[in-house]
């Protein structure tokens, strides 16, 4: 048995609806989801921008490195293993918070203010 049961029927003119659809294809997301991401408050980012994924694999590849590099100087004994994991953290926190600042939904304004929503009027 499906979890959402409970099918609801929106009408919307020809501006509204291209308005949609042009948001849904920006985020990536289907229109269902897209449309229950703002009930619960959040604004669906657009999809990140296709060197967005080479980055990422770079810096993975660096974080690669960094454990490789790791493992050496850990059998050999002549590396600052604090520097060393400081240095980690600091490359997995700026791998996170790309991936965060690019996929991750934004809270909504709680004054009222939908014009992030990239709508010319309020519903």
């Amino acid at each position: 048995m499906r979890k959402r049961n409970i099918p609801i029927l929106v009408r919307l003119d020809a501006k509204e609806w291209q308005n949609l659809a042009n948001q849904v294809k920006k985020s990536g997301l289907s229109q269902e989801t897209f449309i229950r991401t703002l009930i619960n408050g959040y604004v669906p980012k657009e999809l990140p921008p296709p060197d967005y994924y080479a980055m990422m694999r770079e810096l993975r590849a660096i974080g690669v490195n960094l454990n490789q590099i790791a493992a050496k100087a850990n059998a050999t004994g002549h590396i600052d293993r604090t520097l060393f994991q400081y240095e980690a953290n600091q490359l997995r926190k700026a791998v996170l918070d790309i991936q965060a600042a690019v996929t991750s939904p934004e809270r909504r304004n709680e004054d009222g203010d939908h014009s992030n929503l990239g709508r010319d009027r309020p519903p």
